[in-house]
């Protein structure tokens, strides 16, 4: 880790190396669970995109990919509860079979919201698949058929999750301190 990012974070909540077999293990899990069919993985961008790739080479099925953004937290460390989606899918999820690819499920709100979109959109059916998930936080129960990690109630940052488009890149999952250094480009 750079030595200015380690300044960041307080502490190392998962190391990659853990995060990487836990991957593998829900690749095989949802390779069981799919085994007949061509299941279609949605990343919702931009923080699912690390976690997503991984878990995408974990199944060794045919599958097809597409994404999805949306916006709820902006520069901040807590969700507006107001979601906008800023990129919609490039196809029709019309009788597919919907993996919903998450990084971290906090309040629900945003899930929730995507979820009830995408259904309205009748897939054969959906799931979600979430990388984190801090139950302690929660507002809305959305349904988790996959989860990677429960974690305590600390923001987050590093493989694919940041602070102000920052941090994404950091291999493990680290708590960020309360006031991080957001200086230059």
């Amino acid at each position: 880790m750079q030595a200015n990012m380690r300044e960041d974070v307080s502490e190392v909540l998962l190391k990659g190396d853990v995060i990487q077999k836990r991957v593998r293990e829900m690749g095989r899990q949802i390779t069981e669970d799919y085994a007949r069919l061509h299941p279609h993985l949605i990343c919702i961008l931009k923080g699912a995109t690390v976690f997503h790739a991984d878990l995408m080479r974990a199944i060794p099925l045919p599958l097809s990919v597409d994404f999805i953004a949306v916006a709820s937290y902006g520069m901040s460390t807590h969700s507006s509860g107001e979601v906008r989606i800023l990129k919609d899918l490039d196809e029709s999820i019309e009788g597919r079979d919907v993996i919903l690819v998450e990084d971290i499920v906090d309040t629900g709100l945003t899930l929730n919201y995507l979820v009830h979109n995408l259904q309205s959109r009748e897939p054969s059916s959906l799931k979600v698949a979430t990388l984190l998930s801090k139950p302690v936080r929660r507002q809305v129960e959305v349904d988790l058929h996959y989860v990677g990690f429960e974690i305590p109630d600390k923001f987050v940052v590093g493989y694919g999750l940041d602070y102000a488009q920052r941090y994404r890149n950091l291999p493990d999952i680290c708590a960020l301190r309360l006031e991080p250094r957001i200086d230059g480009p």
